[in-house]
């Protein structure tokens, strides 16, 4: 009855947290616990769940599991009061009663099994009368009552008195309204603030790096509203502190809070009250503030690594989302300098042909031999497209590919292959990873990353699953949030791409295949290897033949794996299997073949929805399914677009305020984008200078890989920062 109680509180609660219907937050409750993914209930289950997406069932997900620990602690604190013999039936109703873990924990704290402190100190040397007795707040006088407790132990009224307060201080910080209203009162008024930090190792450690303590300057006097601090500013303030350049603390005005607490436990203003008052201000000070302090900073922390989580998952998305150049022949380079520039050629498929270096910049020179090593390469290899890693010598080896003359460039002498620049961060991590090893074990790392790049122009999708998201350089902050929630988080959001843009079971790699709705990296592995064994497969039904592909993991990847040019047209299409008969059926009735079903509109424009309705199929589903057949196994992605940067600006010192120049938006926080304009160093398009309007949130002006005209405002050489600007002027 109990467990049914729950269950019923936390529908009940959930869905007026997510503003959805408590039908609505079960059903999905449901799908879950039968082991059915995020990504599948959105995708073919929106009938149970009222047509949620994917945002909302995470959050259906996220709050189900927070709930579940909370049952948890609940649990353990009833039966730890329990064997203290002290569990009322009212106390009890108030634990169970409580969905708050703050509130749970400030009902549990007086029973909380504790440390030896000065309260039970002074309980042990017979005090605790005495502490009632001042909390009476009569007329006697203090030291009059504490004479009967002077003993061996206590030599005196002054230190009697001073444990009794010892005792009230102790009964205050353990008084969970006392706690509640002062909560409050930390949410609407508590300031962070930091300043340098002192001392003798910081004093060290300052003048041991400056460089890395001159990164904190701005904050060795600072403070603000906690409720207004921004997570990156957070964020950065933890940082600080943690490597030993700050000091941080929370609080709001110390007397103000210390009068909340007296109102509520100083009745009297005799010499009994002010006992109680000096006990409230000490049990302030010494217990609660330093309490309240470690609490508000350990939720901001869980604030601000949600928001940088969720802006960093954003940029994930947006980064695997990027345009694919598709199945073509690429020329990627991995450019350098001394070392020179590792140079591969891969076919439509992303395999290696061959690969050689070439020297055209400093300190080699050899501009002349490099331009007819391109143009051999370029034209022996049918080379369409090429890949430039934007990292070192970067744009001195774009400003050569674009330097060729086209008739000598193109596909069997056509016009000029087209040329691309390639964000690198995360190749070098790849290229050394055990991966790239088992896929390439006659290469050293260089020849690894050069491929790397190269693919990811085909496919950023499919290359970058193979790398942490961590090291894809599109966040702020990752190093320093919660790494367990990060990776979650991450890892759902590279689930999510995976399976909206949907894959080729007959050429997906292993870690691709690992975030396939109902796969894993295990199931990956053996799909794999059936495929190795007994070649591509010829149908969606051919996938139940692999050992350890069950019924349910069937049903939840199905629909994301694709076959093209199966002898069933719908295996290649987002259409599952499960919903085969319901397409036989329209086909049957419009007279004709499911393949002609698919290539003829009149025929699909002649079916009516509402007329395949039934009890395993609703509408939603079958507007889904009209909708495959127009366009099936279509991708989602937008058409690449080649880019750029202006010739005349190489460095930052080219750098004019009124410029206006090409850029892609290279990362985005909630504070502005991060804009490369090919200086080595990124611009920031604040938030304020991103429209001639109010922007709340920089997505919704710009989106990562954007190319953009921006205008420089400022240039500071120095500090290496670079302002820009998309308003009008």
């Amino acid at each position: 009855m109990e467990q049914t109680y729950a269950l019923s509180a936390h529908i009940t609660l959930i869905a007026g947290e997510l503003n959805i219907r408590p039908a609505q937050v079960q059903r999905t409750g449901e799908l879950l616990a039968d082991q059915a993914t995020v990504p599948f209930i959105s995708r073919y289950r929106k009938e149970a769940t009222g047509n949620l997406d994917e945002v909302a069932i995470a959050a259906v997900k996220d709050r189900l599991q927070r709930l579940e620990a909370l049952e948890k602690r609940r649990s353990t604190i009833l039966e730890t009061i329990a064997e203290q013999g002290k569990l009322t039936d009212q106390l009890a109703a108030r634990i169970r009663g409580s969905f708050d873990s703050r509130e749970l924990e400030d009902i549990y704290l007086p029973y909380k099994p504790k440390r030896r402190t000065r309260g039970t100190i002074a309980r042990e040397n017979g005090l605790e009368p005495l502490a009632e007795k001042l909390l009476e707040q009569g007329s006697s006088d203090p030291h009059e009552l504490a004479r009967e407790f002077l003993s061996e132990k206590i030599s005196d009224t002054d230190t009697a008195l001073a444990g009794a307060r010892d005792i009230i201080a102790e009964l205050v910080n353990e008084d969970s309204i006392s706690r509640g209203q002062l909560r409050a009162h930390y949410a609407k008024a508590a300031a962070i603030s930091s300043k340098q930090a002192t001392g003798k190792a910081a004093k060290e450690k300052a003048a041991a790096a400056p460089e890395q303590a001159a990164k904190y300057r701005d904050y060795f006097e600072w403070s603000e509203p906690l409720k207004r601090c921004p997570a990156h500013r957070f964020l950065a303030l933890q940082r600080g502190a943690r490597e030993g350049f700050l000091s941080l603390s929370v609080a709001p005005e110390e007397q103000r809070a210390v009068q909340l607490l007296q109102q509520r436990h100083v009745k009297q203003h005799n010499p009994c009250g002010r006992q109680v008052a000096d006990a409230v201000e000490d049990a302030y000070k010494r217990l609660l503030a330093p309490s309240l302090e470690n609490e508000f900073l350990a939720g901001a922390k869980e604030s601000a690594d949600r928001e940088s989580i969720a802006v960093f998952a954003e940029n994930l998305r947006q980064l695997l989302l990027s345009p694919p150049l598709g199945p073509k022949r690429v020329l990627a380079i991995d450019p350098g300098f001394r070392t020179g520039c590792k140079l591969v050629c891969l076919d439509e498929q992303g395999s290696l042909l061959t690969h050689e270096v070439m020297y055209p910049h400093p300190p080699q020179n050899k501009t002349s031999e490099a331009r007819q090593q391109l143009q051999r390469l370029i034209r022996d290899y049918r080379i369409a497209a090429v890949a430039i890693g934007n990292g070192t010598a970067g744009r001195e080896s774009e400003e050569l590919l674009r330097s060729l003359n086209a008739a000598d460039t193109g596909p069997q002498g056509g016009s000029a292959a087209e040329v691309y620049m390639v964000n690198e961060d995360g190749a070098s991590v790849y290229s050394a990873s055990t991966l790239a090893r088992k896929e390439f074990p006659g290469h050293d790392v260089t020849v690894r990353g050069a491929v790397s790049i190269g693919r990811r122009l085909m496919d950023p999708l499919s290359e970058l699953v193979k790398i942490d998201p961590k090291s894809i350089g599109v966040g702020q902050y990752q190093h320093d949030v919660d790494q367990k929630l990060l990776k979650s988080g991450l890892d759902g959001v590279v689930e999510s791409c995976v399976n909206l843009v949907g894959v080729n079971v007959n050429t997906a790699s292993a870690p691709l295949l690992q975030y396939v709705s109902g796969l894993g990296p295990k199931l990956a592995a053996a799909v794999v290897s059936y495929r190795s064994e007994h070649g591509p497969f010829a149908s969606r039904s051919a996938l139940k033949k692999i050992p350890g592909m069950g019924p349910k993991a069937f049903q939840q990847s199905a629909g994301f794996l694709r076959i093209p040019n199966a002898k069933n047209p719908l295996d290649a299409s987002a259409v599952h299997p499960e919903s085969y008969p319901v397409v036989r059926q329209m086909a049957a009735d419009q007279n004709c073949s499911v393949a002609q079903l698919m290539t003829d509109p009149e025929r699909r424009r002649a079916l009516k929805p509402e007329d395949y309705v039934n009890e395993a199929v609703g509408l939603p589903t079958l507007r889904d399914i009209l909708a495959e057949l127009e366009k099936p196994g279509r991708d989602p992605r937008d058409a690449i677009e080649e880019f750029s940067f202006d010739a005349n600006v190489h460095s930052i010192d080219d750098l004019q305020p009124g410029q206006v120049l090409p850029g892609i938006v290279t990362n985005i926080t909630r504070f502005g984008a991060f804009v490369d304009l090919g200086v080595k160093q990124d611009g920031l398009i604040h938030v304020s200078q991103m429209a001639d309007r109010y922007v709340r949130d920089p997505n919704e002006v710009v989106k990562l890989q954007q190319h953009l005209q921006v205008r420089v405002l400022e240039v500071d050489t120095e500090r290496r920062r670079i302002a820009l600007s998309l308003k009008s002027s």
